[in-house]
């Protein structure tokens, strides 16, 4: 009997090794946001220290009065700095405060429509408990929205900005209230027959936070703070922030349409201030911090420090892009994905992310484990300043970089993404960077530095010679990340 009870014990812990080797990800501890060195997951620190000049630059230039910067890969926070000033100016003359308040890690920025995906996650655990189905019609659950041609637009549609609604109206100035608003956004004609364009509108986020209280019998703010935030110890993250954190905040327009001066501690946008400052589209205000706590919960499959926001199903719908007949504007439920102009280096397929016109980005890429968070104050002191987008691309690029370059494998890695991407010209270009990469891999293991330089001064010379089959950005690429690679080693 012993004997038979040892035997199936021994069969249970195979079993149990067997599940843990082929399950990796599940078996592993997911991780939690904590600072430590770039080297301790693989990355190298040049290529974040560089991010410091383009930050700096920026604020010269006037793209923006300061900046919080983070970048995490696998939970390890390897980069987080502030710069420049959260409150600068009066107006919009660029007229000095007399005592400016300096930007800090910890500042909180409104999101703008970063707020955007906060919305979609809450929609989408109604969605889990079995409230609606994707495809249903928006007008079976809130019957004031079939007005004007909606009565075939699905939930699905909202999320997907292929509803046909216009992009944006004026709700602060036709509306008088919060329930108004919502109002006139039901009776909104379309200007597009539903699924047969896409159209970036706030219209749809604003209808789906509708839907959340219709359904949920709470207001956004209550319902977002007691489901995600709260859960996720986002203590930072909150709708209409409280007058005793307005130092904490940064600051953003001058705005003289809205009866406003310096917009500092309540939103920026006018629909959403119009809306009591809580709108499924803007509103939400946040740190960088609580925002790689919102990330990694998404990198986690659903779950943060032992707690689930969302089921693995569900991140899985929220990372696969649901508009393949729209190839320029991959978008999941609310994220959207591989767009370059933005998230740099660091797009591919699943790679997710959002902009906020306050100045706001955060770009997720579940193949690397990572996350790049941009939080700018673009607006203060008004929204006249040049677009933040090569600021963020740089910032994306050079996270990006500092996990390329970390070794020649990862970079015969990049080779093997760009090819798939149809980056080069021929296959044998591809091929012959590959290989060459492996043999500098084969020193690597050696710990030979000596023959790694000299290899990777022979890679940069293969990349000269054959710069003519590969995309510009591509030999930029791989040539700035062959010199990370040398000084590395040197």
């Amino acid at each position: 009997m012993k004997s038979k009870f040892v035997s199936l014990t021994l069969a249970g812990v195979v079993l149990v090794s067997v599940f843990a080797a082929s399950s990796g990800k599940a078996m592993a501890a997911a991780p939690i946001v904590e600072p430590g060195p770039p080297g301790s997951v693989q990355m190298l620190q040049e290529p974040l220290d560089e991010i410091d000049g383009v930050i700096q630059q920026g604020i010269t230039d006037r793209y923006m009065a300061g900046s919080v910067v983070l970048a995490a890969k696998s939970g390890t926070i390897v980069k987080e700095d502030a710069y420049g000033y959260a409150a600068r100016y009066l107006d919009d003359d660029f007229t000095e405060m007399e005592n400016p308040v300096e930007m800090q890690t910890d500042t909180i920025f409104d999101l703008a429509s970063i707020t955007k995906v906060f919305t979609a996650t809450a929609a989408m655990q109604l969605y889990e408990q079995g409230e609606f189905n994707l495809d249903d019609p928006v007008a079976d659950y809130i019957p004031q929205f079939a007005q004007n041609g909606k009565s075939d637009v699905t939930i699905r549609q909202l999320l997907t900005h292929t509803s046909g609604f216009p992009a944006w109206i004026p709700l602060y100035q036709t509306t008088d209230s919060r329930e108004e608003a919502y109002q006139e956004v039901f009776s909104t004609p379309l200007d597009h027959e539903p699924g047969t364009h896409y159209g970036y509108s706030d219209l749809n986020m604003i209808t789906i936070g509708a839907l959340i209280e219709k359904i949920s019998g709470e207001r956004l703010d209550q319902y977002i703070k007691a489901n995600i935030t709260e859960p996720l110890g986002m203590t930072d993250t909150m709708f209409s922030p409280p007058e005793s954190l307005k130092d904490r905040i940064a600051a953003t327009e001058y705005q003289p349409q809205t009866d406003r001066e310096i917009v500092w501690g309540e939103v920026h946008d006018e629909n959403a201030w119009a809306m009591d400052g809580v709108a499924g589209h803007a509103g939400l205000f946040s740190t960088a911090q609580d925002l790689a706590v919102f990330a990694q919960m998404i990198l986690n499959d659903g779950q943060y420090d032992g707690t689930r926001i969302l089921e693995t199903e569900t991140v899985e719908k929220m990372e696969t892009n649901q508009l393949p007949d729209f190839p320029d504007n991959a978008h999941s439920l609310a994220w959207e994905l591989n767009q370059d102009w933005y998230m740099g280096d660091l797009s591919g397929p699943t790679t997710m992310g959002h902009t906020g016109f306050t100045g706001t980005s955060i770009v997720i890429d579940p193949e690397k484990e990572t996350v790049a968070i941009l939080l700018t104050n673009k607006v203060h002191p008004t929204r006249e300043a040049p677009s933040t987008n090569p600021i963020r691309q740089a910032v994306a690029g050079k996270t990006a970089d500092a996990i390329n370059a970390w070794s020649a494998s990862t970079m015969k890695a990049l080779v093997k993404d760009f090819a798939a991407e149809e980056e080069f010209s021929s296959d044998e270009t591809a091929h012959s960077l590959k290989v060459h990469l492996a043999a500098v891999s084969h020193y690597e293991d050696q710990d030979a530095a000596a023959k790694v330089i000299k290899h990777m001064e022979g890679f940069k010379s293969l990349l000269d010679h054959q710069e003519g089959s590969m995309t510009e950005g591509v030999y930029e690429t791989l040539r700035t990340d062959a010199d990370y690679l040398i000084n590395k080693w040197q």
